[in-house]
This record gives C-alpha cells, sequence and structure tokens, in this order.
C-alpha cells in the first residue's frame, strides 16, 4: 500500500515493523472515527471550493461504503498501511480517483488521530457513564433495603461506633456519583475539535473549522493550533486519571466485600455461582472478581502513570511518542467497564446475614453514645464524660466482662437518633437519587446531539453508535 508520506523511496522493513505494527492493530478500533472526520472534513472541502459537488457525492459514497464493510469486519488495516488514515485514503484513490487523492488537502495525519481519538473518547466515555450510574443505582437500591440493618462502623480496623449496611451501601453511590463529575469533566476537555490545526501550526487556505467541528457534534474547536497537538496525550490522562478515581473507589468496595463475607465477619455472602473453588480445599467460595478488582486498580494507575510519563517534558509540536499513549488509554477504557460490569453484579447477588450484624453491634460501640448522654443530661462537660466513660469501658474490656447485645429494634432506635443529614438515621437518599437522575439526563444529552450530529453527517445510512445505550 501506498504511505501518505512517500516520497520515491522504501522504508526499511525492520523500521517498518517496530513503528507501524502495533499501531495498524489498534487502529482497527478506529475505523468509524476517522470516516466519520473524513466526512466531515470533505464537507468542509466541498464548502470552500476544493471538491466539487460530484467529487464529494463520490468520497461520501465511499466513506459509507467503508462504513458498510466495517460493520461487517471486511474493512482489515494492514501493518503496512502504518495507520487507519492511510487505508481509508488508499481506498478512496482506488474507488474515487482523483477525489480521494485531494481529501488530504489541509489535514494531517496528526489532526487526523486527534480527532479519531477524540470521537473514540466522547462515545466510550458514554459506556463508561451508564455503567457508573447503573451500578450507582444498584447500590442506592440496596441502601434503601437495608437502610435500617444495624452493622458497626470501623477505624483502624477495629470496632468504633454505630452504622448500618444502608450507611455503608449509599457511602460508595455518593463516591460514584463525585466520580461521576470528574468524567464529566473530562467529557468537557475532550469535546474539542482539533481538525484544522493539521502538523500543529495550521494551514495556508482559509478553511473552515467551526463547520467541521458542527458537523461531528463537538462543543467547540480546539482554538490554538499547535496546543490541539500538545494537548495529545493531556486529553487522554485527564480521561484515565477520571477512570483512576473509579477504580480506586471499586477497589474499596471489593475490599468491604472481600472482608464482610468472610467466615469470620459473615456480614454478607455472595452466591456460590459467582465464585470459583480451590483444587485442593472442597469448601472454597473464593471470590476471585473482587481480588482482581482490587488488583487490576493498581493496573490502572499504571497506565495513568505510563501516559503522564510519555507526554511529560516533550517539546512543543507533534512527536511520535503522543502514539504510545494510544494503547494504555484504551485498555483502560475496556478495564474500568469491565469493572463497572463486575461490581454492579455482585452488588445485585449481595445477601445481608443481618443476625451476624446484629450482633457484632457489641456494648463498646456505644461508648460515645454514653459520653453524649452524660454531656447532656447531667451537665458534665464532654471532655470529662469521655474520660469516665473511657474508664469504665477500658476494664470492662480488659476484664472481658461481656455485655448483652442490644435486640434489632434497639439498635435501630439508635439508628433513628442519629438524624442528622447523612447519618445513618437519615441517608438522604432522594438527594442521591435526585443527583443520579440529574447525571443520567446530562449524559443523555450529549448522546444524543453526538448521535443526531453524525446521523445528519453520514445521511441514509444506518449510523453504528450506542447501540448498547
Amino acid at each position: 500500500m501506498t504511505k501518505l508520506w512517500q516520497k520515491g523511496y522504501s522504508l526499511n522493513e525492520q523500521i517498518e515493523r517496530f513503528e507501524a505494527a502495533q499501531n495498524s492493530v489498534l487502529d482497527a478500533r478506529l475505523i468509524r472515527h476517522d470516516v466519520w472526520g473524513s466526512l466531515a472534513h470533505a464537507a468542509m472541502l466541498q464548502h470552500i471550493g476544493i471538491l466539487n459537488t460530484g467529487e464529494h457525492e463520490a468520497l461520501h459514497k465511499a466513506l459509507c461504503s467503508i462504513l458498510e464493510l466495517e460493520a461487517d469486519n471486511a474493512f482489515t488495516i494492514q501493518p503496512s498501511d502504518e495507520d487507519v488514515h492511510t487505508s481509508v485514503e488508499n481506498y478512496l484513490s482506488v474507488h474515487t480517483g482523483a477525489a480521494g487523492k485531494k481529501i488530504h488537502t489541509a489535514r494531517s495525519r496528526n489532526d487526523q488521530v486527534q480527532v479519531d481519538m477524540r470521537l473514540y473518547s466522547k462515545e466510550q466515555l458514554q459506556y463508561v457513564s451508564q455503567k457508573l450510574m447503573t451500578l450507582c443505582a444498584t447500590l442506592l437500591h440496596f441502601a434503601q433495603e437495608h437502610a435500617d440493618v444495624p452493622m458497626p462502623g470501623y477505624t483502624h480496623m477495629q470496632r468504633a461506633m454505630l452504622s448500618s449496611v444502608g450507611l455503608w451501601a449509599t457511602n460508595f453511590a455518593e463516591a460514584l456519583l463525585d466520580d461521576e463529575q470528574l468524567l464529566s469533566g473530562a467529557y468537557a476537555i475532550a469535546d474539542q475539535c482539533p481538525l484544522g490545526s493539521a502538523a500543529s501550526y495550521g494551514v495556508p487556505i482559509a478553511i473552515d473549522r467551526q463547520l467541521v467541528a458542527d458537523k461531528l457534534g463537538f462543543a467547540r474547536v480546539q482554538n490554538n493550533v499547535l496546543y490541539a497537538q500538545n494537548s495529545r496525550g493531556k486529553v487522554e490522562a485527564a480521561i484515565v486519571q477520571s477512570l483512576s478515581q473509579i477504580m480506586l473507589d471499586l477497589s474499596k468496595l471489593a475490599q468491604d466485600i472481600l472482608l464482610f463475607t468472610t467466615v469470620e465477619y459473615g456480614f454478607f455472602q455472595v452466591p456460590q455461582d459467582l465464585c470459583e473453588g480451590s483444587s485442593i480445599m472442597p469448601q472454597k467460595r473464593n471470590l476471585g472478581m473482587m481480588e482482581l478488582i482490587r488488583a487490576r486498580t493498581q493496573t490502572m494507575l499504571a497506565w495513568q502513570q505510563q501516559i503522564l510519563g510519555i507526554v511529560s517534558g516533550l517539546p512543543s509540536g507533534y512527536n511520535m511518542d503522543y502514539q504510545e499513549t494510544k494503547r494504555p488509554f484504551m485498555e483502560a477504557l475496556d478495564l474500568v467497564q469491565e469493572c463497572l460490569d463486575i461490581s454492579s453484579l455482585v452488588v445485585s447477588k449481595l445477601t445481608v446475614n443481618t443476625e451476624r450484624t446484629v450482633a457484632a453491634c457489641t456494648f463498646e460501640l456505644f461508648a460515645a453514645d454514653r459520653a453524649y448522654d452524660m454531656a447532656a443530661t447531667s451537665g458534665i462537660p464532654f471532655r470529662d464524660a469521655y474520660k469516665i466513660v473511657g474508664a469504665e469501658v477500658t476494664a470492662q474490656l480488659d476484664r472481658g466482662i461481656p455485655s448483652p447485645v442490644e435486640t434489632q429494634e434497639q439498635l435501630v432506635a439508635r439508628l433513628h437518633a442519629r438524624s442528622h443529614l447523612g447519618g445513618p438515621g437519615n441517608l438522604g437518599l432522594a438527594l442521591d437519587q435526585e443527583r443520579l437522575e440529574e447525571a443520567q439526563k446530562t449524559w443523555t444529552g450529549r448522546a444524543i446531539k453526538f448521535k443526531e450530529a453524525i446521523q445528519q453527517l453520514v445521511g441514509p445510512y444506518d449510523v453504528k453508535i450506542f447501540e448498547e445505550l
């Protein structure tokens, strides 16, 4: 295949493999996005008179035929092509002649890959957001069902104060709602069209960058052409940093589930069909999926650092180093979606052993309650009450004196006494549900705008985008 940069010589085969083999494989994911960008670019070239109507129509038809081939997995990128841009342009040259040779006017492979990655990012972030909000909704439902199920709260891995299963679950739902805001911020950064920046310095032609951005459904043009290129890797890093926050919360959720499903705790149970066994111990139910989420959080953090490290200290303008950010970025998006799906499945199947959670709410959990009661009813300063109760509880614990466990009804009454906003007796689930619905509305609006723009760009051909939403 002819390379877009060839000038009458052949590249050393070893160099060619080293530079292009990985890239050509990864670019198989970007075929649709590259075609969408080319459709918008061709429309702009026709608008400014570079292409005539017949040439534009021929290119549009050929580009849409690539979409149809891609949908059937029949459009392939060979290592000799180097990248998706070359494959597409070579196809256009074969099927449209001179028009296919004109389409690269006023653009570089550098801004092509940028727009491909931005479109890919916007599409993938839609999937991430939907999976994140599904898990959030699952946790809120779990919290609602178990709002009045008492369980100990822990600090320093020791029993601390009275909590509830509802409080535990809502904590993770709210963490994800904050993660959604980070995801939205990353989406806004990606929602800028870099096409027209060319090889970092624009082109000496009066192109219409706003027209291209509008046709592709971007919120804005990325203004400065040099920064459009310098932002490669930075945008990917911003997205992966938001994904890292999600994974950090999933890791904590996984660790809690692993801990609370042990025989020693026995607060939760996961169905056997979600657990693998041991090759030597017949009784084992291993929550390997939660262990992998915990471990893969470290993988996500490594990818984040890899991208940041690649772009750190690069000189302005395009550098081939940027190409190395593609794999960790794509794999990070895959990973977080898999982990969100698994977490939603596990939480939806999680059962609570109320008898065990109640039995674990032993007398020392209420030491602070007793100090507050003394301060309120006897007028004793809280710090003095704290010392009195501390001495009593310490003596009781040191001597191993048993104390009767309160009934579930008594514990629920204690939960309800914690009636301030966000406490175990007032989880504020309606507020969280409102936040979730607002986020869902925002992402739905983004998806509609994006899909409508691409559909209008493609015309009567079916658009393969957001089928799962």
